[in-house]
């Protein structure tokens, strides 16, 4: 009678609040990590880039029954149609399941998936599939269905079919629900999840009360009839926010068309979003510059600003063949060389007057040629102004120089050599629904240290010191050998070259220490193809115990496919790992501007699964590198989970499928992280405007 109640207290508030009718019904994460009501899923899934934090307290006890626990859900959109989630169910945050405190009870991590069908009518219905507990070694929860849901005025109507091993018979047939969602802020939900009726209610903080930060969603399920439970209540909350914005640069439709030269290849391509054609200048129609003394003139106001900027080697010359070019190495936009190229482009357009200029742009690092751009400097401008879209003709790495250059001022202004660049980062170790608890971990910050000495050269250092560990990273505790202690762990001399055909080469040597004390030598060989879509990599290192008479060999081949239209990067690599491990492992990166959400799979002496994220430390734009240096954050620090899938247990197994690393590597330092294409480039020409409009 009390709850009968309280739901009708509940409904009359409902009704008599101010009319505020939502406009489309809100996505919710259900109690079991996937999109949908209470136990049951919907067809919808959570929204590309975002991730939604959640935590409720019924606990399906090994598909038993339902008691009074913990369940902790991470899910996120990776690509349109398509979410994966992980899961943690656990009876008690902090008990030793060795210990008597904890004998018996359940700490169990799962993975779920969903995908959304395409090419169904959104104005009929959507359709999805799905998975629960995807591998591992006891599969408590695994569960597969297909739903379809149908929206109609302010309710969703959903129905599929499950199957599962539940004891309780929850997802183990036909299932249906409803939602009725008459607030933007509130929703009711009714449920048959092939077991019990459910019903809920959830309230949602606005997000604009939050700072536009996210939104917060708590859920009451107010009644259940299911006789595996004592309690037919329990309840619930979500933090739901868009971790990876998509960029909204305007889209382009790109169709490259490629123009094979004598001298080289390249890739020739005509950007023509507007469907407008694009007016090639007659050349005959150039006129002649006013004086050499007002082309000077503009060349040096350009390269003072470019310097101003904060570029490194910046060279200006022109010749009286109307051509302007600009020579430059990017150290200050580490998260992405496209917004380098952006600023450059914009600050030519801006600075360079005289009619009829074409521009050839040359990017490096350390003088490793990276990207060249040729083009028009007015159709540029007007391309800035009103986003008319120019003809630009890009070449990976270099490209021949215009004949007979006057260079303005130095040869080589601002130069890179001789100043450290110093990164921080934190290093971290981490265990989740062990044994020993829902979450230990062992955290240290890290500082690298980039000191250029010639071209392509220099030294690498790196250290960290220890910060924080929770109780089992102790020193006489059972995750000790695993800690990051505090210690000096890289010095080591690097040489890059540019090779001919897209091959980039680079080798350290010196000292590594991962929980030893090694010498060594890595080397690192990288093909990348003429528009830049597929990249082919050996990674080959030997390494030298110095506490006793052993060594280490490693040999990795690797494949990398950059989908650019769908900004998803594709991974494969097999070979020989550092801890004596050999096999495979492939993953997925969707890309989100300059971080990434992945899905990966590996199998060495270990089969695993994982969910990985990476996201920049720093600005957009860092600071100038000083004469005495430069200090940042680092442009992509990853954090991952993983389980092991294919046996009858899941002990933990840190460092499989592991290559010593360095903050200077080819990916890094010189390919923008493995994207550093022509294709790349046209994919996201919009972003080239929309840093020159940032930071003009």
């Amino acid at each position: 009678m009390l709850k009968a109640n309280t739901l009708l207290i509940s409904g009359l508030a409902t009704l008599c609040a101010p009319v505020l009718a939502s406009e489309k019904i809100n996505n919710y994460q259900s109690f079991t990590g996937y999109t949908g009501l209470i136990n049951t899923p919907n067809a919808n899934v959570i929204e590309v880039g975002h991730i939604d934090l959640g935590y409720n307290n019924m606990l399906d006890l090994r598909g038993r029954e339902y008691i009074d626990g913990h369940n902790f859900i991470f899910s996120a959109g990776l690509f349109d149609g398509f979410e994966v989630s992980g899961q943690i169910a656990t009876e008690s945050i902090n008990d030793n399941m060795f210990y008597s405190e904890g004998k018996g009870q359940l700490r169990d991590l799962s993975f779920n998936a969903k995908y959304q069908l395409p090419y169904i009518p959104k104005d009929w219905f959507t359709v999805a599939i799905g998975a629960k507990d995807i591998g591992g070694a006891a599969n408590n929860y695994e569960t597969y269905y297909a739903v379809a849901s149908k929206e109609l005025w302010d309710f969703r109507f959903s129905a599929g079919y499950s199957v599962s091993d539940r004891l309780t018979g929850q997802m183990d047939g036909p299932f249906a629900g409803i939602e009725w969602q008459p607030f933007d802020w509130f929703a009711l939900q009714a449920e048959h999840d092939a077991d019990a009726f459910n019903a809920a209610a959830k309230v949602t903080v606005p997000k604009k009360w939050l700072y536009n930060i996210g939104e917060l969603t708590f859920t009451s399920r107010f009644y259940s009839n299911t006789e595996h439970s004592e309690e037919d209540t329990s309840w619930g909350v979500n933090f739901k926010m868009p971790l990876f914005t998509k960029p909204e640069y305007e889209a382009i439709e790109s169709a490259p068309e490629p123009v094979v030269s004598e001298s080289d290849e390249l890739a020739y391509f005509k950007l023509n979003a507007n469907k407008e054609p694009v007016t090639i200048k007659d050349p005959n129609a150039h006129r002649y510059f006013e004086s050499n003394k007002e082309m000077t003139r503009q060349a040096a106001t350009l390269k003072h600003a470019l310097v101003k900027d904060g570029f490194e080697s910046v060279q200006v010359g022109f010749n009286n063949d109307k051509q302007i070019v600009v020579k430059f190495e990017n150290s200050t936009f580490n998260r992405n060389d496209l917004d380098a190229i952006g600023l450059v482009l914009g600050r030519i357009s801006q600075y360079v007057s005289s009619e009829g200029i074409e521009f050839n742009v040359f990017m490096s690092k350390q003088d490793i040629p990276q990207l060249s751009l040729k083009g028009n400097v007015d159709e540029y401008r007007e391309f800035i102004l009103s986003q008319k879209h120019p003809e630009v003709v890009v070449y990976q790495g270099t490209m021949p120089l215009p004949r007979a250059l006057t260079w303005v001022g130095l040869m080589n202004t601002n130069s890179p050599y001789f100043k450290p660049r110093v990164t921080f980062s934190p290093a971290l170790t981490n265990g989740y629904a062990t044994e020993l608890g829902l979450y230990d971990f062992s955290l240290a910050v890290r500082a690298d240290v980039d000191i250029p000495l010639w071209q392509g050269g220099g030294i690498n250092l790196g250290g960290q010191i220890n910060v924080a560990n929770s109780d089992d990273f102790d020193e006489d505790a059972p995750f000790r050998y695993f800690r990051e202690e505090s210690e000096f762990d890289r010095a080591t001399l690097y040489q890059t070259f540019a090779l001919p055909y897209g091959i980039y080469n680079q080798t350290q040597v010196g000292y590594f220490k991962d929980y030893q004390d090694y010498m060594g030598i890595q080397n690192e060989t990288a093909w990348l193809s003429p528009e830049g879509r597929h990249k082919v990599s050996a990674n080959i290192g030997y390494f030298d115990y110095q506490d006793f008479d052993a060594n280490k060999d490693t040999q990795v081949v690797s494949y990398q496919y950059n989908w650019v239209e769908r900004d998803i990067t594709l991974h494969a690599e097999a070979g020989n790992y550092f801890y004596d491990d050999s096999g495979f492992k492939v993953e997925s990166r969707f890309w989100f501007g300059d971080s990434y959400l992945a899905v990966y799979a590996q199998d060495t002496n270990v089969r695993k699964i994982g969910f990985a994220f990476s996201i920049p430390l720093s600005p957009r734009k860092d600071m100038s590198v000083t004469r005495y240096g430069q200090v940042k954050g680092s442009e992509a620090w990853r954090h991952s989970i993983s389980s092991q899938v294919g046996e009858s247990h899941n002990n933990l197994a840190f460092n499989r499928a592991y290559l010593p690393s360095n903050a200077v590597s080819l990916d890094r330092k010189y390919l923008n992280q493995g994207r550093l294409s022509k294709a790349y480039l046209y994919a996201n020409f919009s972003r080239l405007r929309d840093v020159y409009l940032e930071y003009k």
